[in-house]
């Protein structure tokens, strides 16, 4: 199994083509992917945010 290295905020807000600003209202909300703390800094697993991804998508079409 391969691991992906852990995302920051820009990488992930690029890839959801989001701002910055709104991941950080989803943390806040506790609505958006899930995410963790090293150290001082906020870090997210590709995993998580592709099944956050997948669920909103499924909820999106049903």
């Amino acid at each position: 199994m391969s691991k992906r290295s852990l995302a920051g905020p820009p990488e992930v807000a690029t890839y959801l083509n989001v701002p910055e600003k709104t991941l950080t209202q989803w943390r806040y909300l506790k609505t958006g992917p899930r995410w963790s703390k090293v150290g001082r800094h906020i870090r997210y697993r590709w995993e998580d945010v592709e099944k956050w991804l997948d669920e909103k998508s499924s909820k999106a079409a049903a």
